[in-house]
């Protein structure tokens, strides 16, 4: 007999083809640490935001690697480790074995840096797979505040609820991203997806938690205007194909690319709505 966690790769597989079948993997992956965190009490003091968030609770089509998570109010005593042992008894249950590290920050990439405060805290999960697969985790502990919660229904490995950023919020992280990562050989493509994603859906941008993001991360106190003009920089300026190149292996149907341009974006940029 399979064990659940064969199960629930089995479950996306069969939705998007064995050609998908390592995002699979992640994805059930995910699902068992947000399981585990919700065992342990993490969301009492933790929402999830970001890409896999939205994939997860959103249904976004593309996959997903990182798992970010925001703490409620700011503690700079916060310890990832307290909920390491409920990670690992989840894992078990579900028929896998985990390592869980912590980053050392003074290896990272001048990329992955510049982008993270020094107050961040990044660990990897290591799941025993048919090939040892890791997710990185970031928790920011002294985050940038404003932003709205809500409780999201996941069934698996269990029925248990997860509090995640709501949308208008997820949006705001978003757009943060794609106008401030930095990056030097490559560009973060996946950003561009979700961006689409968020117009396409009609979501509202809440543009207060945008700026409390802009001044904490990047010392500026932004506007509408000025945040729409960097915004159309950066899509009028990237290479396009860059930008598909690094989000193909995540994309579920490729045929949603061929449309993309730096016109198209730009385009998207014009449809943008603020909260």
């Amino acid at each position: 007999m399979k064990s659940i966690f064969d199960q629930m790769v089995d479950e996306v597989v069969s939705r998007i083809g064995e050609t998908g079948r390592r995002n699979a993997v992640y994805e059930a992956m995910q699902q068992v640490v947000l399981g585990g965190l919700n065992r342990g009490g993490f969301f009492k003091e933790a929402a999830f935001y970001g890409g896999t968030c939205l994939r997860i609770f959103h249904g976004l089509q593309r996959f997903s690697e990182d798992m970010d998570f925001s703490l409620l109010e700011k503690n700079p005593a916060f310890k990832l480790e307290d909920y390491f042992t409920a990670i690992i008894e989840e894992a078990k249950a579900v028929g896998r074995e985990v390592v869980i590290t912590k980053k050392d920050k003074k290896t990272f990439g001048k990329v992955e840096s510049a982008f993270l405060k020094d107050n961040t805290d990044v660990y990897n999960i290591s799941f025993q797979t048919e090939k040892t697969l890791k997710i990185k985790i970031e928790v920011d502990i002294e985050p940038p505040l404003q932003f709205e919660t809500e409780q999201k229904l996941l069934m698996r490995p269990f029925s248990f609820m997860t509090r995640c950023f709501t949308l208008p919020d997820l949006y705001a992280g978003k757009m943060h991203a794609l106008v401030f990562r930095q990056w030097k050989n490559r560009v973060k493509g996946r950003d561009w997806y979700d961006f689409e994603w968020y117009v396409r859906n009609n979501v509202p941008l809440d543009f207060e938690h945008l700026k409390i993001r802009a001044s904490e991360f990047n010392g500026l106190d932004l506007t509408r205007e000025e945040f729409l003009n960097l915004l159309r920089e950066r899509l009028a300026s990237t290479d396009i194909n860059a930008v598909k190149a690094d989000v193909e292996p995540f994309v579920i149907n490729l045929r949603e690319l061929e449309i993309w341009s730096n016109d198209y974006f730009l385009q998207l940029a014009d449809r943008v709505s603020f909260q």
